[in-house]
């Protein structure tokens, strides 16, 4: 049995748990409050040394970390249903995507930014989500515009099969949710994401579904 050591509201942990229902593989939930540095204890950062979700435990006791390296690994290791397209120039746009979302709005609007607003600069939560909400739009705008002008764009973010961009984005809005960021200027990503919520595998992924939801 796999163990995925994670947190409900960790972007980072929907993608993968989005992934891994949609590779139809099951695993034991194991839960860590972030607020209360759960996962800084001796016993995680010996499966995680930056002692951050997710890590994915395999049977063999191996903890592999960083989400879309773990994503990439089931990709290999269990390829169907696949999560990047069969042709080269496809798996580069549905890996730009998905690094726009996971490399440039989610490293600046993590809890570990956050954080060090708030202890560095007294950000409020009002500026906390101001800088949120910055990011996301930096992002979101282009984003929008590479999926609305695409024809490789359909019901999903490539074609009529979720994959790797649509676990990001769907995690991503989520946390968009949160911090309120208005999201009607992207009718695309807008539409992809209701799309996603309708399918089992990604609601099962959703924040509010998991056991530590709070």
């Amino acid at each position: 049995m796999l163990t995925l050591h994670n947190y409900f509201r960790s972007s980072t942990s929907t993608r993968l748990r989005a992934a891994l229902n949609l590779k139809g593989l099951d695993y034991d939930y194991k839960a860590y409050a972030l607020l209360k540095r759960e996962t800084q204890t001796p016993e995680f950062l010996s499966k995680s040394p930056a002692g951050l979700v997710p890590v994915l435990e395999l049977e063999d006791g191996t903890a592999l970390s960083q989400s879309l390296a773990i994503i990439e690994y089931l990709e290999e290791e269990h390829p169907e249903p696949p999560l990047l397209p069969a042709d080269a120039k496809g798996r580069a746009r549905v890996r730009a995507l998905s690094y726009m979302i996971a490399c440039e709005v989610h490293p600046l609007n993590n809890l570990r930014v956050l954080q060090y607003l708030t202890s560095e600069f007294d950000a409020d939560d009002q500026g906390k989500t101001a800088w949120f909400n910055h990011w996301v739009h930096a992002t979101f705008a282009p984003l929008e515009t590479l999926l609305a002008e695409s024809p490789d764009t359909g019901t999903y973010c490539h074609g009529e099969t979720p994959g790797l961009a649509d676990c990001c984005l769907y995690a991503q809005m989520w946390n968009n949710k949160r911090f309120k960021v208005n999201t009607s200027a992207y009718p695309t990503i807008e539409r992809i994401f209701t799309a996603l919520d309708t399918l089992d595998a990604f609601r099962k992924a959703a924040p509010p579904t998991q056991p530590d939801a709070a």
